[in-house]
């Protein structure tokens, strides 16, 4: 158990390890999609090939397209492509390790389906049975030309009375069989010899650029993760301290209308535990500020220098907003 809460704290503090699961995940519903797959050839001449064809494409474009949106990097990396300049420049480098990143993942399910029709050839029989020259196979020498091309549509239905126990539609469709999954062998060969180069070549070059746009990269998604997590932590206080601000004024209310008020009853404290650690939060206590924070952290996001860059308000990363006095109650007229 104690292996497992390890394991699952790890996937979620690290963006990169969570998509992995979901490309991992995306590659298992790939194979599981393949297997339950119900193919039926409508063995006509001028749909077999877009039949087959369609279902050789469509699906790893989808597949493709759910890679994409699974993998919140291709968001945080169109956020920061589109971003306005501000105080922070934009690092072409940056964008461009996220993109080949996020394109890394969403390829591998639309590949393993590829593959996984190519080896098993039955969407390239179906594709290409009307595409096989008659002339390599002595079968059909006494076939007129219809006949030839009406037989070839038919070689993906073993079924098919006109085709049943031909040797002619085995012969086609162990040529094209075999044409399928050398080509599918070769494409996997291909990506594994390519995969082998790049982690066995990358050593061997400097590391520096490599490893800044890593960093970088994690964190412009960390930085939006903490900044989305720190506005739901302020929204939170904010509507508390908006919800107690509306009892106390209907508490002053009910007492000048001479309303009984229980004496056991007792005013809400101002403050309380933490109160010091949120006094960057409580700052900002009206609706024209938050939506002010909010436009300025788009449009103008501090410089990555937390020493002597200037930030909101002209100053630095490190700066705080002032903190009102403990003693000091809220304003009447609270604006939400």
């Amino acid at each position: 158990m104690e292996k497992f809460r390890m394991l699952f704290q790890h996937f979620q503090s690290s963006s990169e390890s969570v998509m992995n699961g979901v490309c991992l995940l995306l590659a298992v519903v790939t194979v599981k999609l393949y297997s339950s797959f119900d193919f039926n050839c409508p063995c006509l001449a001028h749909y077999n090939a877009l039949y087959g064809l369609g279902l050789l494409l469509t699906p790893p474009l989808v597949l493709f397209l759910c890679g994409l949106l699974a993998n919140r990097q291709s968001v945080v990396m169109v956020e920061e492509w589109r971003r306005p300049a501000g105080h922070r420049r934009k690092d072409p480098g940056i964008i461009r390790y996220m993109c080949s990143s996020v394109l890394q993942r969403a390829l591998a399910a639309p590949l393993l389906w590829i593959l996984l029709a190519l080896l098993d050839g039955k969407c390239f029989v179906c594709a290409f049975s009307s595409s096989v020259d008659p002339e390599k196979f002595l079968d059909f020498a006494n076939m007129t030309p219809s006949q030839v091309q009406l037989f070839l549509a038919k070689v993906p239905c073993k079924e098919d009375e006109l085709v049943r126990d031909s040797p002619a539609r085995k012969a086609v469709s162990r040529y094209l069989r075999c044409l399928s999954q050398a080509i599918g062998w070769s494409v996997t060969l291909l990506l594994i010899v390519a995969a082998f180069l790049a982690r066995c070549l990358r050593p061997c070059f400097d590391q520096t650029v490599f490893l800044q746009r890593r960093y970088w990269s994690n964190y412009v998604d960390l930085e939006q993760k903490l900044f989305d997590e720190t506005c739901c932590e302020h929204a939170r206080d904010f509507a508390h301290r908006c919800v107690l601000h509306f009892f106390a004024s209907m508490q002053s209310e009910m007492q000048a209308r001479g309303l009984r008020r229980d004496p056991e009853m007792s005013e809400p404290p101002e403050g309380g535990d933490g109160e010091s650690g949120k006094a960057h939060l409580r700052a900002v206590s009206s609706r024209e500020q938050v939506n002010h924070l909010l436009s300025t952290w788009y449009s103008r996001k501090p410089p990555l220098d937390l020493a002597a860059s200037p930030g909101l308000g002209g100053r630095g990363l490190s700066h705080r907003a002032p903190t009102a006095a403990p003693g000091t109650r809220l304003s009447q007229h609270t604006d939400v």
